[in-house]
């Protein structure tokens, strides 16, 4: 796959199994390349600190995949890593999750909520690229529009977006890449 893309907002669609998720896995470092190069502003990712550009390049899991604790100590856990603080109950807002969230057990929740806790921890770091991987999959309709709504409002965040929803995409994204086959058709 030959791919370039560019600062805004980027939707990837296709059927289960097209590369979407790999892709997303790829660009932030959970794995490397077999062969070929994935660049982050000119640099081979291999070259990065995976770490380092983690923080630069956050990625949203499918599957929430919580550390133990609570909320905010899972939204605190990456800028802490860092030796940085954060306001976890700012960042679960922004994730649409009332404040109170923050003290309750992350392993308790639901898995949309868990979901918002993954969306709250990406965005506590401040990425410069938010990589979401069906970020409301797991949403009721109305948390859907609110974190929809979050996502639109991150204007110095570019959001790659991995959703099945065409709709979403057009909401979201400023342009739509369709995989099939780990191969860009349209």
């Amino acid at each position: 796959m030959s791919l370039a893309i560019p600062s805004g907002s980027t939707a990837l669609l296709g059927p289960s199994g097209s590369g979407k998720s790999t892709l997303l896995r790829l660009l932030n470092r959970l794995a490397d390349p077999d062969q070929g190069t994935v660049r982050f502003h000119g640099t081979d990712v291999r070259e990065l600190d995976p770490l380092a550009l983690r923080r630069r390049v956050g990625l949203v899991p499918q599957l929430p995949a919580p550390v133990a604790g609570t909320a905010a100590d899972n939204v605190c856990f990456g800028p802490r890593l860092h030796g940085e603080q954060v306001d976890p109950e700012q960042a679960l807002r922004l994730a649409g999750l009332d404040p109170s969230f923050a003290e309750r057990d992350a392993s308790r929740l639901s898995v949309g909520e868990q979901q918002r806790v993954m969306l709250a921890r990406a965005l506590a770091l401040e990425p410069e690229v938010l990589l979401l991987d069906e970020p409301t999959a797991a949403l009721d309709e109305d948390t859907k529009e609110a974190v929809e709504a979050t996502l639109a409002s991150l204007p110095a965040v570019s959001l790659v977006l991995v959703t099945h929803e065409r709709a979403q995409a057009e909401r979201l994204a400023d342009r739509i890449i369709r995989l099939e086959g780990g191969r860009v058709t349209a």
